[in-house]
């Protein structure tokens, strides 16, 4: 055997390991799942693919941005179509929280602040009325609002979210990449959620 086979083995057996054990999700100074979120909860890898956008917009006026709920993706065209990014997302947890359709971007935020919708306070009432930004604030660093009210694309300090069905209604990005697609968007895209 030699030292790389030792270290493959080695590395193979420990993500096994980890795999296998429940991660439990922060619950001081959190607005999300209070529970073991590997439990029922599966990344959905394999479906992780690029698509054309001919298929579900008309055009690509303002760029556009297509969320695939199923998926656990987030696909972006730029208007000249040089353009083209693919991130992992996370989703709603339930159906009843999900929306589908055609939205557009209504308002950018850096740095964005964070309220409960009523909803939200009345099935968790031990959150706090209003989060500043900053590492505690659950939309991230930045925040895309769309035409539907308390809807949003947003950043996650929990990263741990990214891949799974963890958001009450929200579509969320790593750090790095929400300011990615903050930066290539503007007011008026176009975006759609199937």
């Amino acid at each position: 055997m030699t030292k790389s086979d030792f270290t493959r083995r080695g590395f193979l057996a420990a993500s096994a390991a980890m795999v296998s054990t429940g991660a439990v999700a922060q619950t001081a100074n959190t607005t999300e799942i209070e529970s073991d979120i590997s439990q029922g909860v599966r990344r959905n890898i394999s479906s992780f693919r690029s698509l054309d956008w001919q298929p579900y917009f008309s055009n690509l006026d303002n760029g556009a941005i297509l969320v695939d709920i199923q998926s656990r993706a987030l696909h972006y065209w730029s208007q000249d179509q040089s353009i083209y990014k693919l991130y992992p997302t996370s989703v709603p947890l339930t159906q009843d929280l999900t929306r589908t359709g055609r939205t557009s971007i209504t308002r950018k935020v850096e740095g964005p602040s964070w309220a409960p919708t009523p909803a939200m306070k009345l099935r968790n009432p031990e959150w706090p009325d209003f989060v500043p930004p900053g590492p505690d604030n659950p939309l991230g660093t930045h925040a895309l609002h769309l035409t539907w009210q308390y809807y949003r694309i947003h950043g996650t300090h929990d990263t741990r979210k990214i891949g799974r069905r963890s958001s009450n209604g929200c579509i969320g990005l790593y750090n790095e990449q929400i300011a990615e697609l903050y930066s290539l968007t503007q007011v008026g895209t176009q975006v759609l959620l199937i």
